[in-house]
């Protein structure tokens, strides 16, 4: 029932929204009102109101070219697979110039894993275009979940994981390689994914980059973390589920709607939403239009929202937040066929894998991530390596200024290092980026192997499902 009154809500607010955009242009320079005294105050005010109740939807990438070489080249995005819950998005790079090309054709692979945590993919536009100067770049682009009919399914956490795989080997059949960044949520179910393979004998990915995700969350719990693992799978289930609403394709599904993780968004950091947005208020007084577009553009992809799957979502809590499942050695995964799998990080070998923190991530916590490299014991020293981001929040280690001239260098470098079967060296110079960043410590498996986390008693196995 919340949802059915969030959306009649949101419908009743609709007009308000209409009618305050358009009293602020009533109000601004050269307009009808933009002469009285008050006018920029009252122009201020309505696009405020404006914002503040107007419905978001999902934004656009948006990236039309990237510099290659000192070259501008061309960007075209496309579908390359279309999942129902998910399209494998391609963004492909076009040029005239022969030795332009000649670049293109040469650069890894990379399939960036995007976030299925209450944000579009486009969350990670800064990482996106930052990559496309030196790879190949897809990415996972999920749908919102009340968009999807009743008839295409469930999504279970499984799902997600054979997805990954299916990508995987999508790449790995038109290129021959490939490597995977996730980023944040989907560090635990590529991991899986790659661990699976692994275990199969298949082809793995050349590298795994791991940026700011909750491995084992049991290490430096955050306020997500502890709100995960506080409250009961039960109230969960009671609290945060809901139907779509009629109006939609996705009608009937059972979701956690993305209006309730927004409000969890804001309520972690209420004073700095306010205060942000009375500085919105004030630089539309004064002018600065520099200032109140980088708001603009911030909140466009901050209030944009998706409704999960509910079962996914509920797996995601229980797997990763309580029961650690990952860590145990506890994890079955269901394949494709109705096969079960048991999740053997320890079974890879041949990918190498770099972990990424952010200093003061306040999602996921320090020594999250890196907890990887005490579970993938097979991966040879020469082969892993994590890397701490001085100053760094968690957005920090994927986007903006820190995003760009720290962490990139260091995830340029280490995937040219690793990339096969030739190691190709970057055309911006990135095996020669040691005077951007700091080198990141290597992790010897011998130590890594002493940092795994002692299993959980039988009691925690007991709680596994057999089926689905």
């Amino acid at each position: 029932m919340l949802y059915q009154l969030y959306e009649a809500q949101r419908s009743l607010m609709e007009p308000f929204a209409d009618f305050a955009q358009a009293a602020s242009k009533l109000y601004s320079p050269g307009a009808v009102w933009g002469q009285l005294p008050i006018s920029q105050r009252m122009a201020a005010s309505y696009d405020l109101l404006y914002r503040l109740g107007k419905d978001y939807e999902k934004p656009e990438f948006n990236i039309k070219s990237v510099k290659v070489d000192g070259a501008e080249v061309v960007i075209q995005e496309a579908v390359e697979l279309d999942k129902p819950f998910c399209e494998l998005r391609r963004f492909k790079r076009f040029t005239d110039e022969p030795h332009i090309l000649k670049t293109l054709k040469s650069q890894p692979v990379v399939l960036i894993v995007a976030p299925l945590s209450g944000h579009y993919a486009t969350l990670l536009r800064d990482t996106v275009r930052t990559m496309l100067q030196d790879h190949k770049v897809y990415i996972t682009d999920w749908k919102n979940a009340r968009m999807v009919p009743l008839a295409e399914g469930e999504f279970h956490l499984d799902d997600y994981i054979n997805y990954v795989q299916e990508f995987i080997r999508r790449l790995q059949a038109e290129y021959g390689n490939c490597h995977v960044v996730s980023v944040c949520q989907p560090t635990v179910p590529v991991l899986a994914a790659v661990s699976l393979m692994a275990s199969r004998g298949e082809p793995l990915p050349l590298t795994m980059t791991m940026m700011g995700g909750p491995i084992d969350a049991r290490k430096s719990p955050t306020a997500v973390n502890n709100l995960a693992m506080n409250k009961s799978f039960e109230w969960f289930e009671n609290n945060v589920i809901y139907r779509v609403p009629q109006g939609f394709p996705g009608a009937g599904r059972k979701v956690y709607p993305g209006f309730l993780q927004h409000t969890g968004f804001v309520a972690m950091n209420p004073d700095r939403h306010a205060s942000s947005h009375y500085d919105y208020f004030k630089d539309l007084i004064k002018g600065d239009d520099a200032s109140a577009e980088a708001h603009r553009k911030f909140y466009d992809e901050y209030n944009a929202v998706l409704d999960m799957d509910a079962d996914y979502y509920l797996e995601t809590i229980r797997t990763v937040f309580q029961e650690f499942d990952l860590v145990n050695g506890t994890w079955d995964v269901r394949n494709p066929k109705g096969q079960v799998e048991r999740v053997r990080p320890q079974d890879i070998h041949a990918t190498a894998l770099l972990t990424v923190e952010g200093e003061l991530d306040d999602i996921s916590g320090s020594g999250q991530t890196e907890a990887a490299h005490s579970l993938c014991t097979g991966i040879a020293d020469d082969k892993r390596e994590h890397y701490e981001v001085k100053g760094a929040g968690h957005y920090g280690i994927f986007s903006g200024r820190r995003w760009r001239e720290l962490v990139y260098p260091k995830v340029l470098k280490f995937i040219a290092a690793n990339d096969q079967p030739q190691s190709r060296a970057s055309s911006r110079g990135g095996l020669g980026a040691e005077d951007t960043v700091k080198p990141g410590r290597r992790i010897p498996a011998s130590v890594a192997a002493k940092k795994a986390p002692v299993k959980k008693a039988a009691t925690v196995a007991a709680k596994k499902r057999t089926a689905r």
